[in-house]
């Protein structure tokens, strides 16, 4: 798997999005993921050769 930190929770929203959009498929919507950390917030989509692939923003301020 290959993860992406964003800056901001939206950066998540709209790469998640775009995946979707051009023959990804979802691991996981995005959302807070508390149980990695109070701030995680990720998504997870496989790309359209299968590869999985997160964005992640962690600050509290994302």
């Amino acid at each position: 798997m290959v993860a992406f930190l964003a800056e901001s929770r939206t950066t998540v929203d709209q790469a998640f999005n775009i995946a979707l959009a051009n023959g990804g498929t979802s691991e996981g919507p995005p959302g807070l993921r508390p149980e990695y950390h109070e701030n995680y917030y990720g998504a997870y989509f496989r790309d359209p050769d299968g590869n999985k692939l997160c964005v992640a923003c962690h600050s509290a301020q994302c």
